[in-house]
């Protein structure tokens, strides 16, 4: 079955850096495009980065220039690195993968950015 589990959250001050990380496995890695999404405490879950089976990337304006998404197909893992954090980035960060319509999520890391 596919499961995807995140790590790398934590508590960081203002301007700090986290480095996301999520392993997938149950499917064929490298034939997917995988996303980050994020929710904030009382808000919904938005779209932060995606990248494409291919390589291509994409990102909410939110974030851009700030989060790098990556992924390493050999690893099955996927990466985000996020840079000059701000308290509007707190939430809890899913991975997130659709197969056969079928859309798949990790069970979250909560990333918390103080002021």
């Amino acid at each position: 079955q596919v499961q995807l589990v995140e790590s790398g959250g934590g508590l960081v001050q203002s301007g700090g850096s986290l480095r996301l990380s999520c392993a997938a496995s149950g499917i064929i890695f490298r034939n997917n495009d995988m996303n980050w999404y994020r929710q904030a405490p009382g808000k919904e879950r938005d779209l932060v980065a995606r990248i494409t089976s291919g390589g291509l990337t994409n990102y909410a304006d939110s974030v851009k220039g700030r989060f790098t998404i990556s992924r390493d197909n050999a690893k099955n893992r996927m990466y985000l690195q996020m840079n000059s954090l701000k308290p509007e980035d707190t939430g809890v960060y899913y991975c997130n993968v659709y197969v056969n319509s079928w859309s798949y999520w990790g069970q979250g890391t909560q990333v918390t950015v103080s002021s």
